[in-house]
């Protein structure tokens, strides 16, 4: 029979004929399949006895049942098929109860369904798999035909379930697809002891082949118990389950049955995915879905995502909505409602429309000339919103430690902050261009640095947009430090006590003129009553004038006894002080490090950091440290001068200050290089191979020596530190300056493999993250650093052998570890591959393997040395370096007891030495099933996917993501066989492949001419 061709069935019969002849017409795709349908079935119904037609129909069935490739002429059969087993459903009679009669009619009618039903389900343990396939294709095709109120035998149902159930744990992915797709209309996601659930659940969670996830994502119904599975899947490592992950998620599940946490992660990864088809589904599908349910109302989606927690993620998703719109307009419609003065009411805004307004103002402006014209629309002048930024921040409450007690009044102080700091950023939108704006936007921003009640959160923002404002490198420096004076020594009116002395002297003149008083009115009595008119006019005048002084004395006396005046007053409370130093510390981040220290920024080191590396404060001490690490990278003068004290404060002081100092610390490093503290210049890419190797260096070592050595030692102390964050940051310090140069370090590099695969770490995901992307970065880099992996190879080996048992390390899959070195050290992963070169780096692996062999042939490691020489790219050409492995090879052959280890320095000796024969080759095979059994074991459980185990992880993890075995990942994504096989202990030839790809072409053709003739 040809394969994929039912031309060639010979039936007798007119009937027959007429069997054949459709199944024929039904292989190619222009036939009416409905009219072959009707045709075939008025002929069923004339029948009386349908047996013989149910055994042709069979017959003719199971031609297309045994070929496994997808071809059309096949699968038009299969549907063909499943069309006529369909049209023999009757429809269910709602309006009255169905009487005996009836029933009897149905049966009748499902006669040839159940059938069917039945052929399938008696063959679905079929020793084909490619039966097995074409089983559960047709019983998935015949479940989807069927309506939606269609009835089956509860019996009938219950065994194609059965079936299902077992053939979803197939061998086969294909056979799993479709027995997944089957039971999509068997489920029941109410029941929580659902076994469809169940079956899917374990499918989604196990399953190594990506085609059968989707398949299960495709059809599991959501549920309470199911959603995080579907949510899990978002995050798998195939691109396309991660795309129909979001795509179920968009079409199934609704926006409220997600939690804010859930709605934010989905959002964030998805939008940062690695693939733009994932993007590109949130984008299209996941985004306007939540959007219908909300009527389209933007803002409502930014409240349902807590934006206060999550700004990033929420501007990242209305960039997503803003590239959708089509015209202006329609980001002008959905968005926040301006005033005439095109701002948003005080009183009206809110943390999602301030959001909104600044996410989108910087869209628009990173349209550049294009969006001019609407950035226009969305601001005022830059005075305008100046004063309006003025007079927000200074409404802004500031709290006292009772009053954040009480979490009503710190919510809202928070949502204060939120708003002020959506509106500090707008301030970069504004067009600066114009020198009286800018000029009071700069006045602004320096009363608010100043203003008391300015929280601290914001003193950087600011300071950074106040910066980007000034245009000359001094002004900003000046500018800055003034500002830091007047917060730190700020203008207050004091009060001078008055001298007692002085107060009594007043006291007893005001008493001295009242007398005066007295004694002049005496008088001018006496005058008036001798009629001296003259000396009366004159006392008059006396008495006036002594009146005025009298009042005078008086005013004076009735004053405060304090003289209040303004003076400059010093702060150190720690508010005060965290305000100076953040606002430091974001200058120092804002001026260009090639222009070093000026005297005002060494005065405000001197005046403030320094000091405030000893205040009792840890927030204080903290910004402090970053200052002090921030300035030294500013002069390298400075930091030769105060690395010490910060080598100091990385072992000394609260974890968060540590790991302040420690980042202070590698940036410093990254910059200048261990070098920094000596006096001659060294190669900055050359290190000690160990922290605590002291045993080489001269007794009488320089202050510079002993200081870099005091650092790796300290790096190195610190991976082993139980403070989870110090660990991971001392690992990422490492892992930049080895991948930068700075340090080339086998034994650091040993120390950071081992950590990794430390069940330790197993939760540390940052951890993971960067060491897994650091060793595939710098295997790839270049040679020097292949070399530096594989002379770490050895010393981690043996750390892992030696391991005692009550250590992690016992745990971790020594061949895994293996196989990490192998695919790191491989030439070509290199992005720039060097010339070739007689000795490549798998060949001086291969020589330190066999030394480390030939150091004791009875140790049990020797079984995983033997099978990492078969793993290794070595170079066959002769040369020094071929025959010297070739004598340590011969040396091993002779020592070597053990079979396996035996067969596989054979293989390699017949390898070095060229012997690549094609008996060589077909005997491969043979070689390879005389292994003993144990040996056949471990190769097959190679082969097989598996999850790793506590400790262990995949080696191709650092391999640019694809998987080391060939043969799983074609196993994975092919939809053939899947059939595993040995693995070969030889890699063959290019030629080799190609010559045997082409001798199983022609025998395969050859085969199926012979089929087609013979039948």
């Amino acid at each position: 029979m040809g394969r994929g061709k039912l031309s060639n069935i010979n039936m007798s019969g007119d009937s027959d004929l007429e069997i054949e002849e459709a199944f024929r017409r039904a292989q190619k795709a222009h036939n009416n399949k409905a009219k072959l349908v009707a045709s075939l079935k008025n002929r069923y119904n004339k029948l009386d006895d349908k047996t013989e037609f149910h055994e042709e129909f069979i017959r003719c069935l199971k031609y297309a049942m045994i070929i496994y490739t997808r071809d059309p002429a096949v699968e038009n059969v299969i549907d063909f098929a499943t069309k006529f087993a369909a049209s023999f459903e009757t429809p269910v009679n709602e309006d009255a109860e169905e009487e005996e009669e009836e029933e009897e009619e149905e049966e009748d009618e499902n006669g040839f369904l159940n059938f069917l039903f039945n052929f399938l389900l008696e063959s679905h343990g079929a020793n084909s798999h490619a039966v097995r396939f074409r089983v559960c294709q047709l019983v998935n095709k015949l479940l989807g035909s069927l309506s939606e109120n269609a009835q089956v035998d509860d019996n009938l149902c219950d065994r194609i379930h059965e079936a299902m159930l077992v053939r979803v744990a197939d061998k086969y992915p294909n056979v799993r697809i479709q027995a997944a797709l089957a039971m999509a209309r068997l489920q029941d996601p109410s029941n929580l002891d659902c076994p469809t659930i169940k079956a899917y659940v374990l499918l989604l969670e196990n399953d190594s082949n990506p085609e059968v996830r989707r398949a299960v994502l495709s059809c599991i119904a959501p549920s309470a118990s199911t959603l995080p599975k579907i949510y899990k899947r978002t995050r798998d490592v195939k691109e396309k389950v991660r795309k129909l992950a979001y795509q179920v998620l968009a079409e199934k599940v609704h926006l409220r049955a997600l939690s804010i946490a859930q709605r934010v992660s989905l959002l964030h990864e998805g939008l940062s995915d690695s693939a733009d088809s994932v993007k590109e589904v949130v984008k299209t599908h996941l985004l306007p879905a939540w959007l219908q349910l909300l009527k389209g109302d933007v803002l409502q989606l930014l409240h349902r995502l807590d934006v206060e927690n999550c700004a990033e993620t929420a501007v990242t998703t209305l960039h997503a909505i803003f590239s959708m719109a089509t015209s202006p307009d329609e980001l002008l419609q959905n968005g926040v409602r301006l005033d005439e003065r095109k701002l948003i009411p005080v009183d009206s805004l809110t943390c999602e429309n301030v959001l909104y307004w600044r996410a989108l103002c910087e869209f628009v402006k990173s349209k550049g000339n294009e969006g001019e014209e609407l950035l226009e629309q969305l601001l005022p002048e830059a005075a305008i919103f100046a004063e309006y930024l003025y007079s927000y921040l200074r409404s802004v409450t500031r709290l006292s430690e009772e009053q954040k007690a009480d979490m009503t009044q710190l919510e809202m102080a928070m949502t204060q902050e939120f708003v002020g700091q959506q509106l500090i950023m707008l301030v970069g939108c504004l067009d600066s261009s114009e020198e009286g704006g800018r000029k009071r936007m700069v006045a602004v921003l320096q009363e608010i640095l100043v203003m008391p009640n300015t929280p601290t959160s914001l003193i950087g923002l600011i300071v950074e947009k106040l910066i980007g404002l000034l245009r000359d490198d001094t002004q900003k420096i000046q500018m800055v430090a003034e500002i830091i004076s007047d917060v730190r020594e700020p203008i207050l009116p004091m009060s001078e006590p008055v001298d007692e002395n002085e107060k009594r002297k007043k006291q007893v003149r005001l008493a001295e003129v009242r007398v005066q008083i007295m004694e002049a009115k005496q008088t001018l009595e006496e005058c008036i009553s001798c009629q001296d008119f003259s000396r009366a006019a004159e006392l008059k005048d006396s008495i006036s004038q002594l009146e005025e002084l009298k009042n005078q004395l008086a005013l004076e006396d009735s004053q405060p006894a304090d003289n209040i005046k303004e003076q400059r007053v010093e702060k150190s409370d720690p508010e005060t002080l965290l305000k100076c130093l953040t606002m430091c510390a974001e200058l120092f981040k804002q001026m260009n490090i090639k222009r070093g220290i000026c005297p005002t920024m060494n005065a405000l080191i001197e005046s403030l950091i320094l000091p405030s590396v000893s205040n009792p404060n840890p927030a204080v001490r903290n910004m402090a440290v970053i200052c002090l690490g921030t300035a030294a990278l500013h002069s390298k003068d400075l930091a030769n001068t105060h690395l010490v004290l910060l080598l100091q404060i990385t072992q000394l002081d609260e974890p968060k200050i540590r790991i302040s100092a420690l980042r202070a610390l590698v940036d410093q490093l990254l910059l200048n290089g261990l070098n920094i503290l000596q006096d001659k210049s060294a190669p900055i890419s050359q290190a000690p191979d160990s922290p605590d190797n002291s045993n080489g260096q001269p007794e009488q070592q320089t202050e510079e020596e002993s200081t870099v050595q005091s650092i790796l030692k300290m790096l190195s102390e610190f991976l082993d530190s139980e403070i989870c964050e110090l660990r991971t940051e001392t690992a990422e310090g490492l892992a930049k300056l080895m991948y930068c140069g700075r340090i080339l370090s086998p034994k650091l590099l040993s120390r950071l493999v081992l950590l990794w695969y430390n069940p330790v770490t197993e939760d540390d995901q940052r951890l993971r993250h960067c060491l897994g992307v650091f060793l595939q970065l710098y295997a790839r880099a270049s040679r020097t650093n292949q070399e530096c992996v594989e002379e770490s190879f050895l010393p981690t080996m043996r750390t892992l052998f030696n391991a005692p048992v009550t250590s992690p390390l016992s745990e971790v899959d020594t061949s895994n570890v293996a196989e990490l070195f192998v695919e790191l050290t491989r030439p070509s992963t290199l992005v720039q591959p060097a010339a070739i070169q007689a000795v490549s780096v798998h060949d001086s692996m291969a020589v330190r393997i066999c030394n480390e062999i030939l150091r004791d042939v009875s140790a049990p490691e020797v079984r995983l040395y033997c099978k990492t020489l078969s793993w290794l790219e070595i170079n066959t050409e002769s040369g020094p370096a071929n025959s010297e492995l070739q004598l340590l090879l011969k040396d091993i052959l002779q020592e070597v007891k053990d079979k396996f280890c035996t067969r596989v320095i054979e293989k390699l000796c017949n390898q070095l030495n060229g012997d690549r024969c094609s008996k060589s080759a077909s005997n491969q095979d043979t070689t390879l099933l005389t292994l003993d059994d144990n040996t056949g074991e471990v190769n097959k459980e190679e082969l097989k996917p598996k999850r790793a185990k506590r400790g262990q992880k995949k080696a191709s993890t650092a391999k640019n993501g694809k998987k080391a075995n060939k043969a799983e990942l074609s196993s994975d994504e092919n939809d053939e066989e899947n059939v595993p096989e040995a693995p070969p202990s030889v890699r063959p030839s290019r030629r080799a492949k190609i010559a045997a790809l082409d001798k199983t072409k022609q025998d395969l053709t050859a085969l199926m001419n012979q089929e087609a003739n013979s039948s």
